[in-house]
């Protein structure tokens, strides 16, 4: 609407809502392996949560579209990833942050934070993240990559 300063065809509106339905309804691909580190992370009794970040109608599809919200004890969706937002949800379960281990694609809001509060941390990279996500020099000491 601003591009097009309020002149933009109906017809055109359609088509983006029709690209965003499509997106709404795309099948969830997992990362390969996922699911049976999930299965074997629960059968061997460990508290799993999922905390993701984003906007909460597409997060409560993509997750129930997973096959995945078995798995978790709880899932999270947060508007803001940063160490306020991590600390509340350790204190609302009840989880000292040294025995909090966050896995986690992403160095800049799952990795560093949690290990600023003093949680531990396994980075699992993945072939696309976001550019903001991107950390420059060296990595924090005792962070562990998933080599898969």
């Amino acid at each position: 609407m601003a591009v097009t300063e309020k002149r933009i065809p109906a017809e055109d509106i359609q088509t983006i809502l029709d690209y965003g339905r499509t997106m709404l309804e795309h099948p969830v691909e997992l990362i390969e392996g996922a699911r049976e580190a999930l299965e074997t992370l629960r059968a061997r009794d460990h508290e799993l949560w999922l905390i993701t970040k984003g906007d909460l109608f597409d997060q409560e599809s993509k997750i129930a579209r997973s096959g995945l919200v078995p798995f978790f004890h709880a899932i999270e969706i947060v508007s803001e990833k940063d160490q306020v937002t991590y600390q509340r949800l350790l204190d609302r379960y009840g989880v000292v942050a040294d025995g909090f281990p966050m896995v986690g694609n992403s160095v800049r809001s799952d990795i560093l934070l949690v290990i600023e509060i003093g949680g531990r941390a396994v980075h699992v990279p993945y072939e696309i993240t976001w550019e903001h996500e991107h950390v420059e020099g060296a990595l924090p000491e005792g962070l562990l990559q998933w080599r898969g």
